[in-house]
């Protein structure tokens, strides 16, 4: 078997059509068929179901997959494993972070490990904590910060930082002036949440509901700052985490302590459970567990114990 016919086997899986794949890769349609016809006869099994419109894996093709998928994955990293054994220091990072946790941080940490490493670029993935795990799982990145907790059985995870939640809502608002509140007073309140992707839009909804009631949710965003706008304009309240608080610029939203409130924002560092760790993957880590410099961007105390290894 040659890897350049499994390498044109994967882009046709991928694309589901030698079409799509002829269009985004440099081989032609003819010749990846051509690559296609040969593995089949060299594994001596029918690779996709030719009988529908779309292309489709056949249960032969499904393993193929995943094993090339596998060893695709085992060859990528063979130059990283090279660098590591020559010092070199240049690479990239890959980091999955939430918008949220993304604009509190990522450019404090970003700064720091520049300062340290100006060779070793960082990019940046902002997703809802869900799929971040996710393409931490697969592989696709290589370092999460996500709402904790996670899978101790997928993941490496070390706590990062730890904050409250607080009340936000318009000053004029009829639960204005109170100096505390509790999240029962809050079941008549219309509630603008993350959306679905993010895991505080479950968390939020799982406290109300042990405290007796649905939430009435009005308006949903992946974006923090939409959310702020849409209190500030008077179409409903928001939990979230107090650090926000300070980065937010709307004059009329204010924030309320929650009374008696088990509501608190527990953020981890995961990465994959045996998977490599490139030189750089582990200079980052050691930064982000020694703090980093985060402290002046919220008012909580910074926990950097690994939970599990």
């Amino acid at each position: 078997m040659e890897l350049r016919d499994l390498k044109s086997f994967m882009e046709v899986a991928l694309h589901k059509s030698f079409t799509n794949a002829a269009a985004n890769s440099y081989l032609t349609q003819p010749s990846l068929s051509k690559a296609v016809k040969k593995l089949e006869e060299e594994l001596r099994v029918e690779l996709f179901d030719r009988s529908t419109r779309h292309l489709r894996l056949t249960d032969a093709g499904q393993i193929v997959f995943q094993q090339g998928q596998k060893a695709f994955a085992a060859l990528s990293e063979l130059n990283i494993l090279l660098d590591d054994l020559r010092d070199i220091t240049t690479g990239e990072v890959k980091i999955g972070i939430p918008p949220l946790i993304g604009t509190l941080f990522f450019p404090e940490i970003a700064r720091s490990f520049q300062e340290r490493y100006p060779k070793v670029s960082l990019e940046l993935v902002e997703l809802g904590a869900k799929l971040i795990e996710k393409l931490v799982e697969e592989g696709e990145i290589d370092l999460g910060i996500v709402v904790l907790p996670a899978s101790e059985t997928k993941f490496n995870i070390y706590s990062f930082i730890e904050d409250e939640f607080v009340l936000f809502l318009h000053e004029e608002h009829r639960l204005a002036r109170h100096s505390d509140i509790t999240l029962t007073e809050l079941k008549e309140e219309k509630f603008i949440l993350f959306s679905e992707d993010f895991t505080l839009h479950d968390y939020i909804i799982q406290a109300c509901e042990k405290e007796g009631f649905t939430p009435d949710i009005s308006y949903q965003s992946s974006q923090w700052d939409l959310i702020i706008e849409l209190v500030s304009s008077k179409l409903g309240i928001t939990l979230l985490p107090k650090s926000i608080y300070h980065k937010q610029t709307n004059e009329n939203v204010k924030v309320i302590p929650l009374k008696n409130s088990n509501l608190h924002w527990k953020l981890g560092i995961i990465t994959k459970k045996d998977a490599y760790h490139s030189f750089a993957l582990k200079e980052l880590l050691k930064m982000l567990n020694e703090g980093v410099s985060l402290e002046k961007y919220m008012n909580c105390d910074m926990k950097n114990e690994p939970l599990t290894d």
